[in-house]
């Protein structure tokens, strides 16, 4: 990119100086014709430079398209990685070794829990895919909704500090919606998944479903990093990611924020994204 960059003024430098000596040099032949040459010069010195502002920006959005090529790729091998090593492991584990049924149970059960994390990329990568070119159609039906969000919570459930459950879910039961229901629960497992990873171990995350005005409520909040405010829309973007891939320690894939936005809009319903003072983060989903 950076190649290209430099062909590409050196190109514009170039025709800046054929520009200027062949003018200058019909100006000594025909001096008379002078200010005829001016105003065509300035002319095509003004489209140059037009022209050159918009190939530039094209170059800039192309090398930032490619960044974010990259840092996908990175970030899914990083995301297939983690989980089918643990699931290898597991599986070793229970053949060579002579376990209790309790301690294969353990075993077992946590390959499922990784599995579902696999099928949960799965599908992320395939949804995202299908909304982006339009073939997704969001089929409707109503559904318990504070059913749904009660089980994708229970799912999610970190238990990195011994017994103790860090999702804390306040939900007002048998709140009923009409929505596509596979699509809104990527939503939920997006917006507490991004919760879980941008928390430290032990940081309490509270999860809030109820009825606001007459308007359906989902709120997750995190004791995370926060974002910055110039950062709360960039994140919606698809494969945007705050920081260098190289060394990042949250896991993602720059997809679940942009399936959250996509989805809400066939849904007519908003997000904003407020500050958890004294740190953190509330994302919270209103339906109309």
């Amino acid at each position: 990119m950076k190649k290209s960059i430099i062909i590409f003024y050196a190109l514009l430098l170039y025709a800046l100086i054929q520009l200027i000596s062949w003018g200058t040099l019909v100006v000594r032949l025909q001096p008379s014709r002078m200010t005829m040459i001016m105003g065509e010069g300035s002319v095509f010195l003004f489209l140059l430079c037009i022209g050159g502002y918009f190939l530039h920006q094209s170059l800039k959005r192309e090398d930032k398209l490619r960044e974010q090529q990259q840092n996908f790729l990175m970030s899914i091998t990083h995301e297939l990685k983690s989980p089918l090593a643990a699931i290898k492991l597991s599986i070793q584990t229970i053949v060579k070794r002579d376990l209790d049924k309790a301690r294969q149970t353990s075993l077992l059960n946590n390959s499922l829990k990784d599995i579902e994390r696999l099928d949960d990329l799965v599908e992320n990568m395939l949804l995202a895919t299908k909304i982006e070119n339009r073939s997704y159609t969001f089929p409707k039906e109503e559904f318990n909704f504070s059913e749904l969000v009660y089980k994708i919570t229970d799912r999610l459930q970190v238990h990195s500090c011994g017994c103790e459950q860090i999702i804390n879910a306040k939900i007002q039961p048998n709140l009923q919606i009409v929505g596509d229901k596979f699509a809104l629960s990527s939503v939920v497992t997006n917006l507490i998944e991004n919760a879980v990873k941008y928390s430290n171990p032990c940081d309490e995350i509270n999860v809030h479903l109820n009825k606001v005005d007459g308007h359906i409520q989902l709120s997750v909040m995190d004791q995370g990093p926060g974002i910055s405010d110039a950062e709360k829309m960039l994140i919606f973007d698809k494969f945007y990611r705050v920081g260098n891939e190289n060394v990042r320690k949250a896991k993602g894939t720059g997809l679940g924020l942009f399936i959250v936005k996509e989805v809400l809009q066939y849904h007519d319903a908003d997000i904003t994204v407020k500050d958890n003072l004294p740190r953190g983060s509330i994302f919270e989903v209103t339906f109309s």
